[in-house]
């Protein structure tokens, strides 16, 4: 694969990490309600533990996001992989909801992130995007979310354990098995990461400037606040368009193997495989991505591919059988999911090098603070047997989003080799 030869070794391990990490993730998202759900919590409780753990990811995003320009990313990521391997112990080894909470809270239970780290994934994709052109960040973005998401396909499928463990096994000790999969995925990405080579923190950005001007201090200081200044305009709008997208996710997505539990009355064994295959197609769907955004542009891909999928999501609820929802879910995934890659590769080129970690917080936050209200919301509407409210809800935040989408970062384009590019490396 031309994209893995031409990247460095630092780049290598950051991605084997997300991979191993997400087959953990993969089997929570297929099986993580559906416990909470045989240890007979309702919606609205199950929906509160997924809001909560978006919340609180949110929040230590925005304050690590920036902290880690200036001091680094490695640490930051060793540290997760350890907090995330004591919450998945201690979920495999708890009874009581008074340990399970707290540890699905911090650990992220179920709200599935692609192998992404969780409220650390700002630093984790500033330091990917080290060293490597505009031009390329689309394909090394969408490589690594490719590989997430094929991680998440193969834990999704291991997310059947539960029906096979039963015979031998009480339900709920069953379900506490799959734990034992985000722990070991923490502990391969903690020896990955600590040999990887950490970017440059508080990296200056060269900026293209006359040779007279740049010779004077004063000269330089305007450049560089006339450019602050376009950047933060490109974050608003960033986190404007993305709190519709994050509202529309929360809406569906957390609860998605709940909603076919209580549609079609199906379990693990054959929503597992369903989420197995929706996150192969998303895996597809975003080299697709990758492929398209080189020929038709970032923005222009985005919004072809997610206009296909706001349709699919319509389709979904309508479905009269489960294996249909699961195929028209799954290929929504494809061209929803799928364009993850290219649109952080647009989010990393907003911005100069040095405020880097800043442009991936701003991206995280304004979707997980929204996408954090969706999953409590959904749980009411689920509870009052309203099966079809929350994809018409996640519809139109969706539709609202991609048209401002393309009119807010059309210009900025990073295939775009006439855009204007805020900082270059």
């Amino acid at each position: 694969m031309s994209t893995w030869a031409n990247i460095s070794p630092a780049a290598r391990r950051i991605i084997g990490a997300r991979t191993a990490r997400s087959i953990g993730q993969g089997a929570l998202v297929a099986t993580f309600t559906l416990y909470l759900r045989a240890l007979h919590w309702s919606a609205p409780q199950i929906g509160a533990v997924l809001s909560a753990g978006l919340l609180i990811g949110a929040a230590l995003t925005l304050w690590l996001g920036p902290l880690s320009d200036r001091l680094g990313r490695r640490q930051f990521l060793l540290g997760y992989e350890l907090v995330l391997a004591a919450c998945a112990a201690t979920a495999m080894l708890a009874r009581s909801p008074w340990l399970l909470v707290p540890a699905a809270i911090l650990g992220g239970f179920g709200r599935g992130a692609n192998g992404a780290a969780g409220p650390f994934g700002p630093l984790e994709q500033s330091w990917l995007a080290h060293g490597v052109t505009p031009q390329m960040r689309a394909r090394v973005f969408s490589l690594n979310a490719t590989l997430g998401m094929l991680g998440m396909a193969l834990g999704a499928l291991l997310g059947a354990m539960p029906e096979w463990l039963t015979t031998l096994l009480p339900q709920d000790d069953a379900f506490r098995t799959l734990f034992a999969l985000p722990l070991a995925g923490s502990v391969v990405g903690f020896v990955l990461l600590r040999q990887a080579q950490d970017a440059p923190n508080g990296a200056s950005p060269v900026i293209a400037a006359p040779a007279a001007a740049a010779s004077r201090p004063e000269a330089a200081a305007d450049d560089t606040h006339e450019r602050h200044r376009r950047e933060n305009r490109l974050l608003r709008r960033l986190g404007l368009v993305n709190s519709l997208n994050g509202l529309g996710i929360g809406m569906v997505a957390p609860l998605m193997a709940y909603w076919y539990a209580v549609r079609y009355g199906h379990g693990p064994d054959s929503i597992g495989p369903a989420m197995a295959a929706t996150f192969v197609l998303a895996a597809v769907g975003a080299q697709a991505a990758s492929a398209l955004a080189q020929r038709i542009g970032v923005v222009s891909a985005v919004v072809a591919m997610r206009a296909a999928g706001l349709v699919l999501l319509l389709l979904t609820p309508t479905a009269p059988v489960f294996w249909l929802a699961a195929a028209l879910y799954a290929l929504r995934a494809a061209a929803n999911q799928g364009t993850l890659g290219v649109r952080q590769a647009l989010t990393v080129s907003l911005t100069g090098p040095d405020r880097r970690g800043l442009a991936a917080t701003v991206n995280n936050v304004s979707i997980q603070i929204p996408r954090a209200i969706g999953p409590l919301i959904a749980g009411l509407l689920l509870h009052q047997g309203w099966l079809f409210a929350p994809f018409v809800a996640a519809a139109a935040f969706q539709a609202a989003y991609l048209v401002l989408y393309q009119r807010f970062f059309r210009a900025v384009d990073p295939q775009n080799a006439a855009a204007p590019q805020p900082g270059t490396e």
